[in-house]
C-alpha cells in the first residue's frame, strides 16, 4: 500500500488488506457513532394564543432546544385574522425574547400563505 505518494521516492508499507478495509470500517462506524442528528420541530400558534397556552408552548420550545434540535414556530391564521398579522409578529418576538438564553433567530420571520413562520437554533454550550 502506497502510504506517502508524493514523497520523493514514494513511501509504501506492505500490509494485509482484509486487515485493513476492517479498521477502515471500525473507523467510519465510529465516527457515524459520533455524529449528532439535528431536527426541526414544530410548535403551532394562533395570533389569540393567551398566556398560560403561551407558556406551555415556551417550555417545548426550552425544551426542544436544551435537546440540540431547531424549532420552529408558527403562527396560524384563519379568516379574519389575517388583517392582524402585526399581533403575529409581536407573539413572535415575545417567544424571541422568552427563550433568548436558549436560542437564538436562524431564520427571520416570513410569511408562508396564511401563516407567519421563524425557525430558532440551539446555542452552544461551552464546556
Amino acid at each position: 500500500m502506497e502510504v506517502s505518494p508524493n514523497a520523493d521516492p514514494p513511501v509504501c508499507k506492505i500490509m494485509d488488506y482484509g486487515k485493513f478495509k476492517y479498521q477502515q470500517s471500525k473507523k467510519a462506524q465510529e465516527a457515524k457513532k459520533k455524529q449528532t442528528n439535528i431536527q426541526v420541530k414544530e410548535v403551532k400558534m394562533r395570533p389569540g394564543t393567551d398566556q398560560h397556552d403561551f407558556n406551555f408552548k415556551i417550555k417545548h420550545i426550552i425544551r426542544f432546544l436544551e435537546e440540540g434540535d431547531k424549532a420552529k414556530v408558527t403562527i396560524r391564521f384563519r379568516g379574519r385574522e389575517m388583517a392582524y398579522t402585526d399581533q403575529g409578529l409581536a407573539l413572535l418576538e415575545r417567544v424571541v425574547d422568552t427563550v433568548k438564553e436558549y436560542g437564538a433567530i436562524e431564520q427571520r420571520p416570513q410569511r408562508e400563505g396564511r401563516q407567519l413562520s421563524l425557525v430558532l437554533a440551539p446555542i452552544k454550550k461551552k464546556r
